[in-house]
């Protein structure tokens, strides 16, 4: 539908939200099953490359570009050096140094030939994303799988979700399954890591921006 032709729709009054409700149970039951699928070692293996990497960098496009920063900001926090792939202000990316890329099919152009430049670089390449198999997926040190509908999966045929859920019924349009998984995951590590490093919300609340 043309965007003119709905801002000059009428529409009758709302009468129920029922497909707001449905589609939030849609979305914490597709994350309960996520969570059985994930691989333990692989997450113990990311937490650590990032407690060991000199400085972090993290990277995604469009609305995975926000999760990643939401979790740069997380890690700001709590005192790690951190920067957002494409800020100017980032520096160059050294051998010694975590990168992160948050993509839900893996083959996002840009995020991907920027993959290749981190391994050519010799850093540790770890990947968010929904297909293990795709481009970032096969070029990584460590491959997060979050199965998940990515922005790109038009039908349910042959997806990993299809096969937790069977369908994409009451999920949100596009990559937004994804990119809630991947944020509920990172806050998620984020937990964890305020744990191994001994923080505490006081520590968090000293790094926070107080110029907003």
């Amino acid at each position: 539908m043309e965007r003119d032709q709905f801002t000059h729709m009428k529409i009758g009054p709302v009468k129920d939200c029922e497909d707001v409700i449905s589609s939030m149970k849609s979305i914490v039951e597709n994350i309960n099953e996520v969570i059985k699928l994930l691989d333990r070692e692989d997450i113990k293996k990311m937490l650590q490359k990032i407690l060991d990497g000199e400085m972090v960098f993290v990277m995604g496009a469009g609305r995975s570009g926000l999760v990643a920063k939401a979790f740069a900001m997380r890690l700001m926090h709590l005192g790690f050096t951190v920067y957002v792939v494409g800020e100017t202000t980032t520096p160059a990316v050294k051998s010694r140094d975590v990168v992160i890329a948050i993509s839900g099919s893996g083959e996002t152009g840009s995020i991907a030939n920027l993959g290749r430049i981190v391994k050519d670089i010799g850093s540790t390449l770890i990947t968010v994303t929904s297909k293990k198999e795709s481009t970032l997926g096969k070029i990584s040190d460590i491959v997060m799988v979050l199965p998940g509908k990515a922005k790109n999966d038009h039908d349910a045929g042959g997806s990993l979700e299809k096969n937790i859920r069977g369908d994409y019924k009451n999920l949100p349009p596009l990559g937004t399954a994804f990119e809630i998984i991947s944020l509920v995951f990172l806050d998620s590590l984020i937990a964890q890591l305020i744990t191994l490093i001994g923080a505490t919300e006081s520590d968090l609340k000293a790094r926070h921006t107080n110029i907003e």
